[in-house]
């Protein structure tokens, strides 16, 4: 059972979040991200690496004097080999290294965000209910990236990119304490939305931002935010826009610090895999399920 001290300091966390400046904040955070000072940024690299026991035995580059900067490091490429890819037909690929915060159904327009807490499909998607409608009834996945995580992003399955979305908003921290106990936090943060045809029909990616997370790329775009704080939207089915396929497996985003991915399918599209719990560790390239037609039913049992 939590501790007074311990209820205490979580409110007192939450109380910080909603009077903190978080765009100033992380601005700021962005720029010493940045910085290319010898000294400063091997003094910062090495430091995270020591607290939070980051696994440098997978990287390309071993050593904190070989990257140009913190974001550098922070977006590190791995060895290859160090994510292989689940090759079982129809395998769902695991986006991203992290954790599972929640999967499951979208219901009545909502997803599930913690206990007592749910968030508005149309709402993440940037307020649009064409956008969402395809969505309704599917399922969604949410997968939290810790600080020692691998922070590039890679596609689930081969997708043609359809429409990319920038939503403005807060840039709450998406930790445990936030999720319980912020509603619809997943909807009022910062988030870039792309939206891809595949093989299972449209497929969302959500990338969410968070307190102190400094940018948010896509291999497509570059840079997506920090941007002008106003929603924009990009279409890629324009004559004049050549098509953007990304194969299965593919790298498709990275943030600078920061966050969570939301993974989103059409109804009887996908089934997630029974052994995911909320807190599951997971990684790049693992399935996290399965595409519908890809399982095999339980056999009926025969009559005596």
């Amino acid at each position: 059972m939590m501790s007074e001290s311990a209820r205490m300091k979580d409110r007192l966390f939450i109380l910080s979040q909603y009077i903190l400046p978080h765009h100033l904040v992380s601005r700021a955070v962005g720029w010493l991200a940045e910085c290319r000072v010898r000294w400063l940024k091997n003094a910062l690299i090495k430091a995270f690496i020591r607290h939070f026991k980051v696994d440098m035995s997978e990287s390309r580059v071993a050593h904190a004097e070989g990257f140009q900067h913190f974001n550098d490091f922070f977006t590190r490429e791995l060895k290859e080999g160090a994510r292989p890819l689940d090759q079982a037909p129809g395998a769902i690929l695991n986006p991203c290294d992290g954790a599972i915060s929640q999967l499951g159904r979208i219901e009545q327009g909502r997803i599930f965000q913690a206990k007592g807490h749910s968030f508005g499909l149309i709402d993440l998607l940037g307020g649009d209910h064409e956008r969402a409608v395809p969505f309704m009834g599917g399922q969604f996945a949410t997968i939290y990236l810790s600080p020692k995580d691998y922070h590039r992003v890679h596609m689930p399955l081969a997708g043609t990119l359809r429409e990319m979305v920038y939503v403005p908003g807060r840039i709450f921290s998406v930790n445990t304490v936030t999720t319980e106990q912020v509603p619809e936090l997943f909807a009022r943060n910062e988030r870039v939305v792309c939206l891809f045809d595949t093989e299972r029909g449209p497929m969302a990616m959500i990338l969410v931002g968070a307190m102190i997370v400094a940018s948010i790329e896509t291999v497509w775009a570059g840079l997506v935010t920090p941007p002008k704080r106003t929603l924009k939207r990009v279409a890629y089915d324009e004559a004049a826009r050549a098509p953007i396929h990304l194969d299965k497996g593919a790298e498709m985003g990275r943030f600078k610090l920061g966050s969570t991915v939301i993974l989103l399918f059409g109804p009887d599209q996908v089934r997630w895999a029974e052994s995911l719990q909320p807190l599951s560790l997971v990684r790049m390239g693992q399935s996290l399920g399965q595409a519908a037609e890809a399982i095999t039913p339980p056999l009926a049992d025969t009559p005596a």
